[in-house]
Order: C-alpha cells, then sequence, then structure tokens
C-alpha cells in the first residue's frame, strides 16, 4: 500500500507540473519533426518524406541549444529523385508564459545552422554547402514531458553546384520528449520526502 501511494503521489505531482517545468535549466529535449509528407495514389505515383531529428540542452530557462540531422527524399514515377541532406546546430527560446486558450502550450522562435545539400537526379538542380533555418513554432504539452509540435520555418541552402542558392518554406510537425536534467530530477525526490 506505501508504494502505491508513493506511486500516486509522483503521478500526480507530475500531472500537476505545467509547460515551464519543462523549459528549465538542465533539462534535455529529445525528438524530431516530419516534414513533406506525400505518398501519391494516382497517375504520377509522387513519394516525399523528409524527417528531422533533434536534441538539445537548456541552458537556462527557456533556451535550448543543441543539434539536428536532416534527411528527405522526394521521387515520382518516371521522374527525378531529389536527395536532401543536413546536419549542425539548433537554437530555441520558447516564449516566457503559458498560452491562455491552451493551458499547456508555448510559442518558440528556432533557427538551425549547419551543413547539407539538395541533390536532384537526372541533371537537375544541386547545391551542397551551408543550410540554415529560421521560423516560429508552437508546442503543445499533451503530458508534462511529451509535447505535439508544429513548426513554420524559413530554409535556405547556398553553396556549390549548379544552383548557388534554394530556398522553401517548410511546414513540419514534431514530437519532442523533455526529460529532466540531474538538478530537478533531485528536487522532485527532496519535495517528496
Amino acid at each position: 500500500m506505501k508504494n502505491f501511494t508513493l506511486g500516486l503521489l509522483i503521478v500526480l505531482l507530475g500531472v500537476g507540473l505545467t509547460a515551464n517545468a519543462q523549459i528549465q535549466k538542465g533539462n534535455v529535449l529529445i525528438g524530431g519533426d516530419l516534414a513533406d509528407m506525400n505518398l501519391g495514389l494516382n497517375g504520377a505515383k509522387v513519394f516525399s518524406f523528409e524527417i528531422t531529428p533533434k536534441a538539445a540542452w537548456f541552458i537556462q530557462d527557456n533556451v535550448a541549444l543543441g543539434g539536428y540531422a536532416k534527411l528527405g527524399i522526394s521521387t515520382a514515377k518516371g521522374a527525378a529523385t531529389t536527395t536532401t541532406y543536413g546536419i549542425g546546430a539548433l537554437g530555441r527560446y520558447y516564449t516566457g508564459k503559458d498560452v491562455e486558450v491552451l493551458k499547456h502550450g508555448r510559442f518558440f522562435g528556432e533557427a538551425t545552422f549547419g551543413f547539407g545539400g539538395s541533390n536532384t537526379s537526372q541533371g537537375g538542380s544541386n547545391t551542397n554547402g551551408i543550410d540554415f533555418g529560421v521560423g516560429p513554432g508552437f508546442a503543445y504539452f499533451i503530458t508534462p514531458n511529451i509535447g505535439l509540435e508544429t513548426l513554420l520555418k524559413y530554409q535556405g541552402l547556398t553553396g556549390f553546384g549548379n544552383n548557388g542558392y534554394q530556398h522553401s518554406l517548410h511546414l513540419s510537425f514534431g514530437f519532442q520528449i523533455y526529460l529532466p536534467g540531474q538538478h530537478t530530477a533531485n528536487k522532485v525526490k527532496s519535495d517528496i520526502r
């Protein structure tokens, strides 16, 4: 019975946390975004998909720094195939207060900078070099540690190849897990005692 009561207390404490607790200094963000998903069933038989795994550490409340990797493909029957890739650093800044309409939501801005490329087969445009992006997003915390996100981001790619500059606007959806850092875990343990 004692273990059940302690377990119930921990669950209630976890449910009572707001989004603010997950974006505190020392915590870790791990997850990814999905963008440009398309599975065409008519005529051209188009398939496209892009995934961007991310990991970041909160260096102070509301500010996270980390890294990302990006891999994507877009192809159609009888047409060229485009592959995209990237790796680099990311930074996020979350707004200071919970959104009133959605009590467990936060707006954030994200910026990325790294190396990447976009290469199209059959003589299409190719660019390999500096990959960068910036845009606003919204995270909704379905549990204290899990956030569903949407991000509207301007993506740019400049460098070498037959097309020196490519850019686009991406709407992506993501799933992030916010893990407590050691300081937060120790605080929760001391609060339970």
